[in-house]
This record gives C-alpha cells, structure tokens and sequence, in this order.
C-alpha cells in the first residue's frame, strides 16, 4: 500500500497552512466536548409492541434515553446507523463514547439481538482527572446494567496498545472526535488501529464537525473544525477505501466560523453564561454542520507490483 503521509496531505488540500504536531508523549489531548448524560430512571414497564422489541426504532424510542432523545434532530441516529449499515448482531466498536449519547442507542440494540458492544473509553489510569472521571461516570451508568447489556469496556489512548485483536470487530464508530486527535497529534495511530482491529470488509462510520473547504485546516483543529478531504486522506492513508459520504448530519445555517469554535453552539454553549453575549443567533443554528462517512476494510489487502518502488 503506498503511503504518502497524512501531514503531507493535509497541506496540500489547504495552501499555507501552517504549524506542527509533536508526538503524543508531549502533547495534552484537548479534552471531547463536555456532554451530560443525565441519568434517567426505567419505568417498572415500557409499553412497546413485541414485534417492535430489538429494532434500532426501538432503541431510539427507549425511555431510558430522556432528554437525550431531544437531539435526535440534529444527530439523526436511525438514519445515520442504518448509513452506517450496522449490523446488531455483530461486533461493533464505539470510540470514546464521552457520556453515552450513542451508547443509550447502540447497547440496547445490540444486547437484544445477540451482538457485541465494545465502549472503547478512556483508560482507566489516565493522567486526566477529567478522563478518569468520565470514564467512571459511564461506567456507573451503562456497565451490567439493563437495558444495555453485557458492555465490554475497554480503555484506548495514544498509550495504549490498540483495541483488540487483529480482524476481531465488524464495525468501529466515532462521533465527533476527529478534533481531539488532531490536537493530540495521534490521528494516523488513531485509524491505523481502526484498520487493525477491523476484520476485512469491516466498517469505518465517522461523524465530525465540518470545516468548509476553503476554509484553512488549522492542523491542531483548535476550533473543533476539520475538513472533510482531510479526514478521507486519513481514512485512506491507513488503508481503507471510501464507500460514501452523506448529509444526513449536514446543517447549512452553520458558518464554522463562532468566539468559542464548535462548543459555542449547542449543546456545549460555551460563553453562554456572559450577560453581555448574544446567544440567539448560535441558538438559531442549532448543532454544528457535520460530514458524515462510510469507508471499508478491503477484503483484500493490496500488494504493489514485483519489480516496482513503493519506497517514495
């Protein structure tokens, strides 16, 4: 597979960009958007036809999720898992799952139809106090509890040696974390160990923040911004092959352009709490425009050519 390296491409698909990333051990990765999942309490009984039961529509309609369920407007979870084309009865890896959004989707869904839902969270022993408890928050929310099922919980990082073993999942998703990579300089290690893990023809779901393209990509993605050429270059660079992208998380009202990058919008609101600014234009925009892509593990891996040099 010829490799041309990321950073490379990444100043070619913006002129001038400027600066540098430094290697995990020195640099702090900015921490994912603040997310709140408030914990809800079950009904003794929820009334939902039998022949409903297990479907990803029940999973979403579940009173387990809350308020959570009011951002489903923006993050369209039925039309985004089904663009996704995940299987519930697989094995599917969730990256830095934060506060749960998608896991209150995902584990009910698989856990009744006989698959496997990995929270792949941060590590138990992060240096991040921050991390540390949010890990343990998700984990008192969603571990050996119902409706979510058996949760294999496992920590990922730029110190950690991967997500598992070689061709053991199905299908690897993350949402809105791109950013966070970036800033912590580990996006190449990020989905070579997405193409590791993935067994061949496995799926890659990526939802991020989108910077319009003729916008300058800051390399560290300070704004929580990022191109969408530049997370396919990624995609591919580690070996997998894009099968689509969708606007089914897009929102034209969204300029990218706020005082406090992507969490002055909701629901981070970030400065909200200033009298003196106008919240009421970031209200009206809503969630961040989003890119939404599909890439493949190739069943096959391919070889160059006897005789050629890859070395370039």
């Amino acid at each position: 597979m010829r490799r041309i390296g990321v950073l490379a491409a990444l100043g070619l698909i913006v002129a001038g960009c400027s600066g540098s990333t430094e290697s995990d051990e020195s640099v702090a990765v900015a921490e994912p958007e603040a997310e709140i999942v408030a914990e809800t309490v079950l009904p003794a009984e929820t009334e939902i036809d039998a022949a409903d039961r297990g479907s990803l529509e029940w999973a979403i309609a579940g009173d387990w999720r809350g308020e959570n369920a009011d951002r489903d407007t923006f993050r369209n979870p039925l039309e985004t898992l089904t663009f996704f084309e995940i299987d519930p009865a697989s094995t599917v890896i969730e990256i830095w799952p934060g506060g749960g959004w998608y896991t209150e989707i995902l584990a009910p869904w698989i856990n009744a139809n006989g698959g496997t839902y990995i929270a792949a969270h941060f590590p138990a022993d992060s240096a991040s106090s921050y991390r540390r408890r949010s890990r343990a928050a998700f984990e008192a929310r969603f571990v050996n509890t119902e409706p979510f099922g058996d949760i294999d919980l496992r920590g990922w990082g730029p110190a950690d040696g991967g997500l598992g073993d070689p061709g053991s999942a199905d299908a690897v998703l993350t949402f809105r974390n791109v950013h966070n990579w970036m800033r912590g300089g580990f996006t190449e290690r990020a989905f070579a160990d997405f193409y590791d893990v993935l067994r061949p023809g496995g799926v890659l779901g990526v939802v991020e923040h989108r910077l319009p393209d003729t916008r300058e990509q800051d390399p560290l993605a300070e704004s929580g911004y990022v191109q969408e050429a530049y997370v396919i270059a990624l995609a591919q660079e580690a070996g997998f092959e894009l099968v689509a992208s969708s606007e089914i998380n897009a929102n034209p009202l969204d300029t990218a352009d706020h005082p406090n990058g992507v969490w002055t919008l909701p629901p981070a609101r970030r400065g909200w709490d200033d009298a003196d600014f106008d919240t009421a234009p970031f209200e009206a925009i809503g969630e961040s425009d989003r890119m939404t892509l599909l890439f493949r593990k190739p069943e096959t891996e391919s070889v160059p050519e006897s005789g050629t040099d890859d070395a370039n």
